[in-house]
């Protein structure tokens, strides 16, 4: 995929993102999508959370007749520098080699993307190699992240610009007709950027919200902790804003899924989200340009234990409960199927007149 000819968000400063507004969703068309569930031959509510997520659709997307076959998953990869600090079992020769399976359509979210008719787009935002990987769409900022155990991992210019590749890419999504989008990403060291972030974001204390990643065990996770509650006391992030927060701790691929939730709110195009890093850049997001998460649809609840803390601030309840740690945007794409198959009782029309029963009516 080709950047847009003149993306407006290559000048993007901190002044500017500041600026940015989304619309509220339509709440006329929520209404309508509710009232036509209500219509369809079954219990009012019979479909539990999915009337409410797919009413929700409806609102953002403007429109009760709902088509959200167009499908992607956006996989923004990159690696960090933090993993210098024995923070992963891995090293970054792991992060090329899983984007280059991701970009012969061999890794797990491209197996689970093609059961269920969704389009990859894997994204080089900032993985450590200077060649151009197959099969990926090249962003990239730097090689890397800096070791935020020695210096910021970011500039802020590089923040912003991984921010604003990210709403390029929701812009440029919405031009080739993708009706919604779906939030994913690759990189050794994640968890513990996308931990960091969070403990400073929700101000809390760093062991709530980080886990053990890929399989760390008690050292290691002690060890990891231990690095993230350094790094908040030496940049004093637990007073800091938002891309304050993002550029010191956090990662190129945790700002690009920023950009991306802003620029789907912005085109209006619902976000299906993944796990906990997905959900951390759906809150930064959300901290930048309030209202954004208006345009969230959550996927599920992984193992990470900061997935509850997120999930309650941005008002989410995840509906996959499969204890699952995968990433690469793999929970997201199990919720595309759930969402087609709802969509189909939606799209139906089976009225109680079909049927020949009398219609459940809403009590008062």
């Amino acid at each position: 995929m080709k950047c847009l000819e003149n993306p407006i968000w290559n000048d993007y400063t901190r002044e500017e993102l500041r600026k940015l507004k989304v619309d509220e969703p339509d709440e006329i068309c929520r209404k309508k999508v509710l009232k036509n569930w209500d219509a369809i031959a079954k219990p009012l509510d019979g479909m539990g959370k999915f009337e409410t997520l797919i009413a929700k659709i409806g609102a953002i997307i403007g429109t009760e007749e709902i088509d959200i076959t167009k499908k992607a998953v956006v996989i923004m990869c990159a690696d960090n520098g933090i993993v210098e600090e024995g923070v992963s079992q891995s090293g970054q020769e792991v992060t090329v080699a899983v984007a280059k399976a991701m970009g012969k359509g061999q890794s797990c979210v491209g197996q689970m993307a093609k059961a269920v008719g969704v389009d990859t787009i894997p994204v080089d935002i900032g993985i450590n190699l200077k060649e151009t990987i197959h099969g990926l769409v090249s962003r990239k900022i730097r090689c890397g992240t800096r070791n935020f155990s020695k210096e910021p991992a970011m500039l802020e210019a590089e923040a912003i610009q991984a921010i604003a590749t990210g709403i390029d890419m929701a812009f440029l999504c919405k031009r080739v007709g993708y009706k919604i989008l779906a939030t994913g990403e690759l990189g050794i060291g994640n968890t513990t950027t996308s931990s960091a972030v969070a403990a400073a974001v929700l101000k809390c204390e760093v062991p709530k919200v980080t886990g053990r990643g890929a399989g760390l065990n008690d050292i290691g996770l002690a060890r990891k902790q231990k690095v993230i509650e350094e790094a908040i006391q030496k940049y004093d992030l637990y007073y800091a804003d938002a891309l304050t927060i993002l550029r010191t701790v956090g990662g190129l691929d945790i700002a690009g899924l920023v950009g991306l939730c802003i620029g789907g709110a912005m085109c209006h195009l619902p976000v299906v989200l993944d796990g906990v890093i997905s959900m951390v850049a759906a809150l930064v997001a959300e901290r930048m340009v309030p209202g954004t998460k208006a345009y969230y649809i959550p996927s599920h609840k992984g193992k990470e234990p900061a997935i509850e803390m997120l999930a309650k601030e941005l008002e989410l309840e995840p509906v996959i409960d499969g204890n699952m740690a995968l990433g690469e945007g793999t929970g997201a794409v199990m919720m595309f199927a759930l969402l087609d198959v709802a969509l189909s009782i939606y799209q139906g029309k089976t009225t109680f007149n079909d049927i020949r029963i009398g219609q459940y009516e809403r009590l008062s």
